[in-house]
């Protein structure tokens, strides 16, 4: 005879339909149920020290293997510790199933304690929120996993009572029909086509709608073929090899960059915006070029509410789907005959030097030159997060994780700790500077607890040093930026890792060669000056 099941095992069964292996969080008495449920349907429950870190290690395992990310939460406090990392989620793109426990309906009228309505809080930071319902449990839990993963990506609530989540329930007998791929029609796409065909200077500014639609090696086939350079964003970085002559590497938050990139974009007769969300960039992106002067077409995956920047034309399609359309009938012609792009490339580089005796630079070109070419990095919100964009080359999408929707603090750490959950044969490092890493320093606790050999470097230079840059840059007193010097190696040697504080480039590059070969994991002090970012950046 076949066991009842409960609302809870409906939600479990169809999170572990959609790819899902992990979840993570802080078990309370509200969640025990759900807990109970996830591992029984095949999810391994993941305890952390705080529901934030969880919620970025959450989503570091779906960077890698694409099933939508899963944080548990209890009750009141446990649900409010999420809040940062659930808007991470909205501004990042980013589908996270949250689960939390409430107080059932009937005793929340008579009861106050730790009762507060998680709807109201996560509505306006999430793309829908939930009540699990014991009869309506598997429509709830296929319309969660939908919204969550269709358009543009992020985070869905699913507040659980915990009579409902004991309660029978049926699964749902029939799912929908996922939607087929939309591509260009009509039209517009042959004015589209048209002017492919005449560009003679074209540009492509690439997003993290490509990745979404699995359409890398389209688009790196598409800027080949007519010979296009590209820009990524940050989350972007990747879709073309960074080492290839097409590719101009990421864009977003450094003016240094900017400063090349933006005239040349200006130089452009066509500007292919292929998944573009410009979410990530700095106000130095709103309406960098004319659409009156510059034919700008757009494949994006939804309506341009933002208003960051305007276009000729406007396709909200695939983009793969749409690069196939675009290209087809249209001859490849010779363009940017004039060495333009080389140019920049070598312009760039020039900018972002990796020869500096020591410094940020230092650290970020020994630690590439060490790590593979597959390593998974991540990458904290921070000064060094600007340089380390621009200097870090990627092969291949997803191996530079960071928040550049958000620019959150506090992520890398636990970015990089369910990358390497997702991804146990692979190496994984984390940059943070010394402040991020004292908000997660618990959760190196955790990295011991799952064997992990994950690699955490830290710019040591007691500074907030971008928001202290920026108080030089105004000619103000410095006041609320400086912190005392902390002993980070002793930290990580006091939670079961291995510690090491480096000054110099030989330093750092054995403590990296040996961090590799640690069977547990390495954090790396590399103390720097506080002012070493100047004019970097």
């Amino acid at each position: 005879m076949q066991k009842t099941l409960r609302a809870a095992d409906i939600l479990a069964q169809r999170l572990y339909q959609a790819g899902c292996r992990f979840a993570f969080g802080m078990p309370g008495g509200e969640v025990l149920t759900l807990i109970d449920a996830l591992e029984k349907a095949g999810i391994r429950f993941v305890l952390t020290k705080h529901e934030n870190a969880a919620g970025f290690m959450a989503e570091g395992v779906h960077h890698i293997d694409g099933a939508p990310a899963i944080l548990v939460a209890t009750v009141g406090p446990g649900a409010m510790n999420g809040v940062n990392v659930i808007a991470n989620a909205e501004q990042d793109r980013v589908p996270l199933i949250v689960l939390t426990g409430c107080v059932d309906a009937a005793e929340a009228q008579t009861y106050t304690h730790q009762v507060l309505d998680h709807r109201k809080v996560f509505e306006p930071i999430t793309k829908a929120t939930f009540t699990l319902d014991a009869a309506a449990a598997g429509v709830i839990a296929d319309k969660a996993v939908g919204i969550a993963t269709e358009g543009r990506s992020g985070p869905v609530h699913i507040d659980v009572p915990i009579a409902v989540a004991e309660a029978p329930a049926v699964p749902l007998q029939r799912g929908r029909v996922h939607a087929s791929p939309v591509a260009p029609s009509g039209p517009d796409l042959e004015t589209a086509r048209d002017w492919l065909g005449k560009a003679e200077r074209p540009v492509i500014v690439a997003g993290l709608d490509v990745l979404k639609d699995g359409a890398s090696a389209a688009l790196s086939e598409f800027a080949q073929t007519f010979n296009i350079p590209v820009i990524t964003t940050y989350k972007a970085k990747g879709i073309i090899p960074e080492d290839h002559p097409l590719a101009l590497g990421g864009a977003g938050l450094s003016p240094l960059a900017d400063k090349h990139l933006v005239p040349f974009l200006a130089a452009a007769d066509l500007i292919l915006l292929i998944g573009y969300d410009p979410i990530e960039m700095r106000t130095g992106w709103q309406n960098p070029w004319d659409p009156a002067k510059t034919n700008v077409i757009d494949i994006h995956a939804a309506p341009n509410h933002h208003y960051m920047h305007q276009t000729s034309l406007s396709f909200i399609a695939d983009t793969g789907a749409a690069l196939q359309s675009l290209s087809d009938s249209v001859a490849p012609r010779p363009t940017w005959v004039d060495g333009e792009v080389a140019a920049l490339k070598s312009a760039l580089n020039a900018a972002f030097p990796s020869d500096e005796p020591w410094g940020p630079g230092a650290v970020i070109a020994e630690c590439r030159d060490i790590m593979p070419a597959n390593a998974i990095a991540t990458v904290d919100s921070g000064a060094h997060r600007i340089l380390l964009s621009q200097m870090w080359q990627c092969p291949a999408p997803r191996l530079l994780l960071q928040s550049s929707g958000l620019c959150t603090m506090g992520c890398a750490v636990p970015l990089a700790m369910g990358a390497k959950i997702a991804a146990p044969d692979r190496p994984v490092v984390s940059f943070s500077g010394d402040a991020g890493l004292l908000m997660v320093a618990g959760e190196l606790a955790t990295a011991a607890e799952l064997g992990q050999n994950t690699i955490f470097v830290v710019f040591v230079d007691a500074s907030l040093a971008l928001i202290e840059l920026k108080q030089r840059q105004r000619q103000m007193q410095n006041t609320a930026v400086d912190f005392d010097q902390h002993d980070y190696a002793a930290i990580a040697t006091a939670f079961g890792g291995t510690g090491v504080t480096v000054r110099d480039r030989v330093g750092l590059r054995k403590a990296m060669q040996d961090g590799l070969a640690s069977d547990r994991f390495t954090l790396i002090a590399a103390e720097i000056d506080r002012k070493s970012y100047d004019g970097r950046i």
